[in-house]
């Protein structure tokens, strides 16, 4: 039987009852008290319990109770959910470029390629699960973008990006840039352009009868250096 159910509320395995806290409370005096003050604590709660063969549930079979608190067995399948996001470690991407980076071998109109090292908390897909009690989440993380600021007033949005195989020519496929201008000319000191990669973590979730989604961003920086080429023309004279 799950845990919790939207229409019905938290399992309370001591009454065998669904109890769902009721919103709004009734106003002081409501005969639904039984006597009891609002001002004392505690809240009433709408209970449906279980009866017949296999624990099915009578609409027959409620009425309201009051608690000094919610279920005592009470087991937050969210709780649980940011266990097992925990339990990924995810991080934020490993940064890649060709040229690569601490080289003097960008220059303006060179494609830049992209792209993050593959491992289970880097690049995803990643499956952790978390329990306890009769309760169990279980959490998937997959990357849903990797957003580069590549320090010159661009962003670009790529997936992982493919990795550069010596001698390839041109653009990356799927995850790149072409700097217009020299690093020297633009950055403080004369340095490289600064990098900052964000991982846009998707993780969704489901156990104890509840699912759910959470976003993670996580960053990195690094920086590229560059240069332009000069080419000199010099003419003979006769």
């Amino acid at each position: 039987m799950p845990c919790y159910q939207d229409n019905l509320g938290w399992y309370e395995s001591s009454s065998g009852c669904y109890l769902k806290l009721m919103d709004p409370q009734p106003p002081p005096g409501s005969p639904l008290w039984d006597g009891r003050s609002p001002e004392e604590g505690g809240a009433l709660y709408a209970a449906n319990c279980a009866v017949g063969p296999g624990g099915s549930l009578s609409s027959t079979a409620t009425g309201i109770v009051w608690r000094r608190g919610p279920p005592a067995d009470v087991i937050d399948p969210e709780v649980l959910a940011q266990r097992a996001i925990a339990a990924m470690q995810l991080q934020p991407p490993l940064l890649r470029t060709a040229p690569p980076q601490g080289s003097a071998s960008g220059l303006v109109g060179l494609p830049v390629w992209m792209w993050t090292d593959r491992a289970e908390n880097v690049s995803g897909p990643i499956t952790r699960s978390a329990t306890e009690g009769p309760v169990a989440v279980e959490a998937t993380g997959v990357v849903s973008r990797i957003a580069w600021d590549m320090g010159d007033g661009t962003t670009v949005t790529c997936g992982l990006g493919t990795p550069y195989a010596a001698g390839a020519d041109g653009s990356s496929p799927d995850c790149g840039h072409l700097y217009e201008r020299a690093s020297a000319n633009h950055v403080p000191g004369g340095g490289p352009w600064p990098i900052t990669a964000t991982t846009t973590w998707t993780v969704t979730w489901s156990g104890g009868g509840r699912t759910g989604t959470e976003v993670v961003q996580l960053s990195s920086t690094g920086e590229l250096f560059v240069g332009e080429l000069h080419v000199l023309n010099q003419a003979e004279e006769r």
